[in-house]
């Protein structure tokens, strides 16, 4: 039973059967007489194709092509935009792109008969980077101007901030790709039962692949029915890229009347899946003639890809947490998702956020550092408080403790004898930084959108089941929901049962994505479990129901982007500590401290491992993760050659929480898996740019870039550009 402040830790549900290895993922499920798919991909970034070859074709097996829809197919993936097609049929925008699904009984036949297919094209110019994108390098294949999205946003006059201004500086800060690198690769697999198909899938969100491609067969979403499998790790990368996975299985299974099954190697995954947007922000600060900021203006640019996928989304988040933990006088922002021959990018933990705040925290650094002011101090003036001004002229809501958060990592890191004992360019570097991130879907999304329902099942015996579809991958989920029923019930958790969603018996609750499933989805649960309790002892079988209901008085108009985006947001304060070998530019991180304001914990051990992954991600992002994009083409392909950190390569971490109850959450728990990857490439990019003296604008940053801005890159006092 949960006793006492539901925040102490107890074993996770999963935990024994995972250790075990007795828990079953996708690749783990055996179907009987089932077929195997292997997807054949364009081979270059832009093009037409001219001709398909294919080799002579066992009994058994089958190519199957956009072709093969039945009349009344459609040939798009219906995510948040319908743009992305299920299979290329006469052009292709980026390398990896399905253009058919190799089917058939024997997995090593099915290999041999996938490298003996060969594709004519008419290959044409790709626009791979950003900057060629916004130039139409080989002519524009996305409206005439290459953009997929845009928005724009603006608060207090920025054309007077920049008229009265003494100073105004320029600066442009990018960040690369990045791979999610989760543990299980994707896979599916799709079985025709009756009049129905069924898809066992490793994944985020189960009603998102069944509305996605019900559509390819003319289908209603409720004839595809999605069972998710135990899923290993995800980070955004499973939340739309699985219909990606299972539209061409859907239509090859309807094609051969059989269940077909695909798993992805390694190599094929890294190769062929979505990654975190690259970014490139350009500010235009006004300063007055003490260094004081007047107004900011910003372009934030997002290299989006082939396909829009739920790339508007993320540029928007980006573009409201553009101006981070700040109040500034006045702020302008465009936002621009460009189109490139890149394989499209999608959710990644953070979902766009973490670009512009990288951004917006290494460019203060920077301006402080040019007034050879510490950054600390500088950012500080600017630190957002309750009631203020939001970047879409809304207001916080709630209570900022970055006050009490930056105590507790000042005092356990001693930044303030550091920051002055470690001189710039002397070797040793300590940096901070200061970041939020908004809980649950933006603005109307959970009301308008989402729609969550949740249902509790009480069964004779005493036992309660909790029907939603939120899916566990690995953040703790499975003991999380369970944990608030049995809090509230006064019953042991192990009389609560949480499956793994199927959505023939589970209402839609929403995805798991947006830092949402635990202060929306889980209040639908503590909700739930109040109206049970009553009922508890007095009835034998029953079921309650609960709706996501929005707080009144905190409006927002979608078309415009203004008012309320967020009503709760997690903060975090995060400081680094590095020094740097003079002589070859390795850093060695010899301290890492980190604050978080998740609301009220509802379980600390779980969140002390969201914040240690988390932490250790976004350093990976800032520092060894390197991602080229060639030509079209990923360079790096495996593990051997993506370099992802280990608990080996950083300290072990200072980690602090303080209590912040949001009211509209269980227990008053707030949103907080994707909080604690937003902050820290910052304080470690500030940290290495205090050691080396030098001014870095880009992440990730290995070693030989370390080694590059020692010799040539730019001194922290000089002058930003400037610009009249």
């Amino acid at each position: 039973m949960v006793v006492g402040d539901i925040s102490r830790a107890i074993r996770r549900v999963d935990a024994v059967s995972k250790c075990k290895g007795t828990v079953k993922y996708v690749s783990d499920y055996s179907f009987g007489d089932c077929l195997w798919g292997r997807l054949v991909r364009s081979s270059i970034p832009r093009g037409r194709i001219l001709a398909i070859h294919l080799p002579p074709m066992p009994d058994g097996y089958r190519f199957v092509t956009y072709k093969d829809l039945p009349e009344g197919g459609h040939n798009y993936l219906h995510m948040i935009a319908t743009d992305w097609k299920c299979f290329a049929e006469n052009e292709v925008r980026y390398v990896g792109e399905t253009i058919g699904i190799m089917v058939g009984p024997d997995k090593d036949t099915v290999e041999n008969l996938r490298q003996q297919i060969k594709i004519d094209y008419e290959e044409q110019t790709p626009a791979v980077t950003i900057d060629e994108g916004l130039a139409c390098k080989g002519g524009a294949f996305v409206n005439d101007d290459n953009i997929h999205c845009r928005l724009s946003l603006k608060v207090g006059d920025v054309d007077e901030a920049f008229r009265k201004a003494a100073k105004v500086v320029t600066e442009t800060i990018e960040t690369g790709f990045q791979e999610h690198i989760y543990l299980e690769t994707n896979g599916a697999c799709c079985i025709p039962e009756d009049d129905h198909y069924v898809i066992y899938a490793s994944s985020q969100c189960p009603f998102y692949i069944s509305k996605s491609i019900s559509p390819l067969l003319n289908l209603t979403p409720d004839k595809v029915v999605v069972r998710h499998t135990t899923t290993g790790g995800a980070f955004g990368g499973k939340e739309h890229f699985p219909d990606v996975v299972c539209g061409p299985l859907l239509v090859a299974a309807y094609v051969m009347k059989k269940g077909v099954k695909m798993i992805f190697d390694r190599e094929e995954d890294i190769e062929n899946s979505v990654k975190r947007h690259p970014s490139k922000v350009t500010f235009k600060t006004a300063l007055d003639k003490d260094g004081n900021i007047l107004g900011m203006d910003s372009v934030v640019c997002y290299n989006v890809g082939g396909y829009l996928s739920s790339s508007f989304v993320v540029l928007q988040r980006g573009c409201f947490h553009v101006t981070g933990c700040y109040s500034f006088p006045s702020i302008r922002s465009v936002g621009l998702g460009v189109a490139t021959n890149t394989f499209p990018s999608c959710a990644f933990r953070g979902f766009g956020a973490p670009q512009t705040i990288f951004a917006v925290e290494t460019h203060l650094c920077h301006i402080a550092e040019m007034l050879g002011i510490d950054p600390l101090e500088y950012k500080s003036r600017y630190f957002i408080k309750q009631g203020d001004t939001t970047s879409t002229n809304g207001k916080i809501v709630e209570r900022v403790m970055i006050p009490e958060m930056l105590e507790q990592v000042k005092k356990a890191s001693d930044y303030d004898r550091k920051s002055k004992a470690y001189k710039w360019g002397s070797g040793r570097g300590i940096g901070i930084s200061f970041y939020n991130h908004g809980g649950a879907f933006t603005g109307n999304g959970e009301q308008a959108i989402i729609k969550a329902r949740c249902q509790l099942h009480k069964f004779a015996n005493g036992d309660v089941e909790i029907l939603c579809s939120q899916t566990e991958m690995g953040q703790g989920f499975h003991t999380i929901l369970p944990k608030i029923a049995a809090y509230v019930l006064g019953i042991p958790i192990e009389k609560v049962i949480f499956r793994n969603p199927d959505t023939s018996r589970v209402p839609d609750s929403g995805p798991t994505a947006a830092s949402r499933s635990t202060m929306i989805v889980g209040e639908l649960v503590e909700r739930a479990a109040n109206l049970m309790k009553p009922r508890y002892d007095k009835e034998e079988d029953f079921t309650v129901e609960t709706h996501y209901e929005h707080p009144e008085g905190y409006p927002w108009d979608q078309n415009t982007f203004q008012g309320y985006a967020y009503l709760g947001y997690g903060w975090g304060v995060c400081a680094v500590e590095v020094e740097v070998d003079p002589c070859t530019a390795e850093i060695t991180t010899k301290g890492i401290w980190s604050s978080h304001d998740c609301g009220h914990p509802i379980d600390e051990k779980i969140v002390h491992g969201q914040v240690n992954g988390g932490v250790l991600q976004g350093l990976g992002w800032g520092s060894t993760e390197v991602m080229q994009n060639t030509d079209g083409h990923f360079k790096q392909t495996s593990m051997s050659d993506y370099i992802i950190p280990t608990s080996m390569d950083f300290p072990k971490q200072g980690v602090y929480l303080v209590d912040n109850p949001y009211p509209w959450g269980p227990f008053g728990a707030k949103g907080m898996g994707e909080l604690v990857f937003n902050g820290s490439a910052a304080a470690y990019i500030d940290a290495v740019s205090r050691a080396i003296g030098k001014r870095i604008n880009r992440i990730p940053l290995p070693t030989e870039e370390v080694m590059n801005y020692m010799l040539h890159g730019t001194d922290l006092r000089s002058e930003i550009e400037e610009v009249r």
